[in-house]
């Protein structure tokens, strides 16, 4: 059996085995060429509460880089929303969402192009707009949308997409997957709709299914957009950030005999490490949320032993990942009053800590599977040795075997060239990640702050990106505050709706503290309110 092995660090940290004997092809069932005849994509915008439609064309502004090469067909997506239609994010619109979705899109590849509709079809020219746009597509979303006319409509307008995928929508709509149906039954569930298991023969696409239905349950952003990523990947294009999902073949088992073998025979040998090998084995390569809390349900030296050697040493997985560069997150200018200098800027990270034993609590995150555990604690410092600073985020775990752990790190903080930036680094388990940071955020009097970062664990293949809100006790800013919280959330491209809010009501006896002989801050004075 073939083996992928990711991990990440801080309430960052996943890590995971898969067998890929069964994988995300690819390439498979490629659409008819057809649809790549032309390179036209409409750029009209309209009112959804004018006409009841409204689309994303995103198109962006190209810079001129000579000599011209000629570029690739965009990849054209129709999403086709119940109007009037509520997400379970935080309630928000489901056209918002998909719309939210769309900019996102972008961020991966410029072109990924999708359009989203409501199902307000009483117009001529929202329909004729809506034909235009599914004459054209490689995918249609369709989300929410049960009215028994937009059902019709649907059915008789979708002949020639490849690509179709239902989500909470009336069940008598057909997915549709590299040009073959999806035939369903009333045994299980699929892609979120009241009937549907897969009934092909077809392992690769059995595979597909089965990631793009587990990701859309966890009712997230980034899942959502990770679903059609998906199907892109596997019948339209390669989707450079899921290339570690396909298949890396049987050499990793060569590499990893030949270079660690007393490290594979210590984790075998080692009850704890072979529960966590074991229970990596059950996840999901995309569930980081799954397989870090296998790596820190048992966590412990010999594991780590293993995945220094396998992955950090060697890379016997053969995976790889950069630092994401998008959305590009502008940091703050000014404090108090003041240009933000590069020691005002790490004393903003220092925080609270010296009046209170932390230097920030979270109150919420962004990213679904490292920014919502219970108790975050965050505690920066200068350190002892001339021009060193500190990260030690401290968290608490609640493991499969039923207890509750307290998880601590440790990250050299460098500054970037802009002030308000800086670059982590973490040997987490036997993996180094890097991050880069950026303060976006912080009030004068310290009530609260947003913090925005992008990573990578390069040889677990993994990248992230994500932003927490801290303040000083665990607590939502107060409402008088909405306005700038939210103009911050902006500038990283993060919806308020997409924020997870942490669970501080039991965080007894954190395991906090800074090592002797640090120095806290420099050149601001904190005083409680």
């Amino acid at each position: 059996m073939g083996m992928a092995i990711e991990l990440k660090s801080s309430t960052k940290t996943a890590f995971f085995f898969q067998n890929h004997q069964s994988h995300i092809p690819n390439t498979a069932f490629p659409p008819p060429s057809r649809l790549r005849k032309t390179a036209y994509f409409s750029r009209a915008s309209f009112s959804l509460r004018t006409t009841g439609l409204r689309t994303v064309s995103a198109v962006s502004e190209r810079k001129e880089t000579p000599p011209a090469q000629p570029s690739a067909p965009p990849v054209r997506i129709v999403a086709l929303v119940g109007d009037g239609s509520v997400s379970p994010l935080k309630r928000a619109p489901w056209v918002e969402v998909m719309l939210h979705t769309a900019q996102r899109l972008k961020w991966v590849d410029e072109g990924f192009q999708m359009l989203v509709f409501t199902d307000n079809l009483h117009q001529s020219n929202t329909i004729q707009t809506l034909q235009t746009e599914l004459n054209q597509a490689d995918v249609l979303v369709i989300v929410a949308v049960t009215k028994q006319d937009s059902v019709e409509w649907i059915q008789a307008n979708s002949e020639n997409i490849p690509n179709i995928i239902c989500f909470d929508s009336s069940p008598v709509l057909v997915n549709k997957l590299g040009g073959s149906f999806v035939h369903t039954d009333t045994r299980s569930d699929f892609f979120g709709r009241i009937p549907g298991i897969f009934q092909e023969t077809n392992k690769s696409v059995n595979e597909v299914v089965k990631t793009v239905s587990e990701a859309w349950r966890r009712r997230n952003s980034d899942d959502i957009r990770f679903c059609i990523l998906v199907i892109i990947n596997a019948y339209i294009k390669p989707v450079q950030i899921l290339k570690n999902l396909r298949a890396k073949g049987f050499s990793t088992l060569s590499c990893m005999v030949s270079n660690c073998s007393p490290q594979i025979l210590n984790c075998l040998l080692d009850p704890g490490c072979r529960k966590a090998l074991q229970c990596l084995n059950n996840c999901s390569p995309v569930d980081q949320v799954c397989n870090y809390r296998c790596i820190a349900s048992y966590e412990s030296p010999t594991l780590e032993a293993f995945s220094l050697c396998v992955l950090q040493k060697h890379n016997c997985i053969g995976l790889d990942a950069e630092v994401p560069e998008k959305p590009h997150v502008r940091p703050m200018t000014r404090f108090r009053g003041e240009d933000l200098c590069h020691e005002t800027a790490e004393d903003l990270f220092i925080g609270w800590l010296g009046r209170r034993d932390w230097s920030w609590r979270v109150v919420a995150g962004q990213n679904p599977a490292y920014d919502q555990f219970p108790c975050q604690y965050q505690l920066f410092y200068r350190g002892k040795a001339k021009g060193t600073f500190w990260y030690e985020p401290v968290f608490q775990v609640k493991t499969l075997e039923g207890k509750v752990v307290w998880r601590r790190r440790r990250y050299r903080v460098k500054r970037g060239k802009v002030e308000g930036t800086f670059f982590f680094s973490v040997l987490d388990n036997g993996v180094v990640s890097n991050e880069a940071w950026t303060i976006v955020d912080v009030r004068d009097d310290l009530s609260w702050g947003l913090f925005h970062y992008h990573g990578a664990a390069r040889v677990a293949g993994q990248a992230y990106s994500g932003a927490v809100l801290v303040s000083p006790d665990g607590e939502y800013p107060a409402e008088k505050e909405r306005g700038r919280l939210v103009s911050a959330l902006e500038e990283c491209g993060i919806k308020e709706w997409e924020m997870f809010t942490v669970n501080n009501s039991s965080c007894r006896d954190p395991p906090l503290g800074i090592p002797d002989g640090s120095s806290l801050h420099k050149m601001i004075e904190v005083k409680d309110g």
